[in-house]
């Protein structure tokens, strides 16, 4: 034998070791890598399913704050007979930001599109019972607040803020699934 087919024979051999170690090396690297992705896929899953629940009850618990500071169902549920404006002004405040405390951890289980939208709604009820009670005489009562309020509302331009907020966080809701 000589040394060129020595050499050659050296070269077959190593170039098929190369092919060899680049298959196997290519085969595990992707078997490896589905491995990974299926366990994190299963990490998810498994965090799903405890988030899952605490995620709708925060949509949930959303939808009912927006419902509870609507006007139409705020100023009834909180009327008192022979009350002032100012002392319906002060209550439909404190109700108002009770009810957003209560409900301020809900914010890290909703998209921050949908808080934004609550927070919004909450300053912009306190905004317009503040403005009605201001345009309205010193000496006027709770039911006069309320007809000036339900009187904005049925006089806006846009749509209803509060029916617009329900959609974007059930729509929001929705995409969880």
């Amino acid at each position: 034998m000589n040394e060129t087919e020595f050499i050659f024979d050296i070269l077959k051999y190593a170039l098929a070791g190369l092919i060899v170690f680049f298959t196997a090396w290519f085969i595990i690297k992707n078997y490896l890598s589905e491995k990974l992705n299926f366990q994190r896929m299963e990490l998810k899953r498994a965090g799903l399913k405890h988030t899952l629940p605490l995620r709708l009850q925060a949509y949930e618990r959303t939808v009912l704050f927006l419902e509870r500071v609507n006007p139409s169902n705020m100023l009834i549920r909180l009327h008192t007979p022979g009350m002032s404006a100012r002392e319906m002004q002060g209550l439909i405040i404190s109700d108002i930001r009770a009810e957003y405390q209560h409900n301020i951890s809900q914010q890290i289980y909703v998209s921050d599109r949908a808080w934004a939208t609550v927070k919004q709604v909450k300053e912009d009820t306190i905004s317009m019972i503040n403005s009605a009670v201001n345009a309205l005489p010193e000496n006027s009562s709770a039911v006069d607040l309320s007809r000036a309020v339900l009187s904005h509302l049925a006089n806006l331009e846009t749509e209803n803020p509060y029916d617009l907020a329900l959609s974007i966080v059930k729509g929001d809701m929705q995409s969880l699934f």
